[in-house]
């Protein structure tokens, strides 16, 4: 379950970058879409999980919640949404695959946890994948304001970083809540702030809005990228840990080449076919202990029904 979970991830978070610059382009004002992305979003999750009787409207009242929303949404988000108007699809995909050792970074110096050799390995190793993949595809025209972009997308992903992680300490304390209200929750709180930021910020012509394309590419974002997308990573948090979903930002780029060649017989050059197969192989490094305890769960299970099967 786990791994159909991170592929369908993995398939959606594919093609957020891109249904995100779609809706830019066709004049949708960043934080105010981004905003009302994850509020709806957020509310039609929570409010379906409190009909469950899956969730209570208490939970909205931790401080918790508005801090991982502050970290995985809004800061995340109104930074990609700010930079994705200076900044190429394809470069915002190259410095968002920072996120993993990000979190890596943060594990071995503010927590002090342990971090293996093998699975910062394979954060480099899946880091110079994308680059080899995505850079021939690049094209940078440096400005001022590129250079902003390429900035915020960096501290963007220390927001996310921070927020996996500490996500991670919010689901263990909620332990008896789902992790689907827990994710509603947060985009909520997330949504709001982005929506407070555009009001100070962003003059809203609805005729913009208004637009088949960007209409299309927020219900896209609402339904695929957060109601689908961030339930399934806010579920592989809970299950595995914080590296482990956050490796989709490996995994965007091939999918998106793998889409170029087969929709549009885009051409796939030899470094873009190598930077798909060093990617696949950090990947490998940096969740092969993850890997070795799912495959030793089904295991422990047998052995635990063998003896009780050898007495009857």
């Amino acid at each position: 379950m786990v791994i159909i979970n991170y592929v369908v991830m993995c398939l959606v978070f594919g093609t957020t970058f891109l249904a995100i610059k779609i809706g830019i382009d066709a004049g949708a004002p960043p934080f105010f879409s981004a905003g009302l992305r994850f509020l709806a979003a957020g509310l039609l999750l929570f409010i379906w999980m409190v009909w469950k009787k899956q969730a209570r409207f208490s939970l909205l009242l931790h401080k918790e919640m508005w801090i991982t929303g502050l970290c995985l949404t809004f800061g995340t988000f109104s930074t990609l949404y700010w930079a994705e108007q200076h900044v190429t699809s394809g470069a915002a995909a190259i410095l968002s695959a920072t996120g993993p050792i990000m979190i890596l970074l943060l594990q071995a110096t503010v927590l002090r946890e342990r971090v293996t050799g093998k699975a910062l390995l394979g954060c480099l190793l899946g880091f110079a994948g994308v680059v080899l993949l995505v850079f021939p595809q690049v094209s940078i025209t440096v400005s001022l304001f590129w250079l902003l972009g390429c900035v915020a997308i960096l501290i963007g992903e220390l927001f996310y970083s921070s927020g996996a992680l500490y996500s991670k300490r919010v689901i263990q304390r909620f332990a008896d809540a789902s992790p689907i209200a827990l994710n509603a929750a947060q985009m909520i709180y997330g949504g709001t702030a982005l929506l407070v930021l555009s009001l100070f910020t962003e003059k809203i012509h609805p005729e913009t809005m208004l637009a088949p394309s960007a209409i299309g590419s927020l219900l896209y974002l609402i339904v695929f990228g957060s109601m689908v997308g961030h339930t399934i990573f806010y579920w592989l948090v809970a299950k595995t840990n914080p590296v482990f979903p956050s490796t989709w930002l490996y995994i965007s780029p091939i999918i998106a080449m793998a889409l170029g060649a087969i929709l549009y017989r885009e051409a796939v050059s030899w470094p873009m076919a190598a930077g798909a197969a060093t990617t696949i192989l950090g990947i490998v490094f940096i969740n092969a202990d993850t890997l070795r305890q799912m495959m030793k769960r089904p295991e422990k299970a047998k052995e635990l029904v063998c003896p009780v099967q050898s007495r009857t």
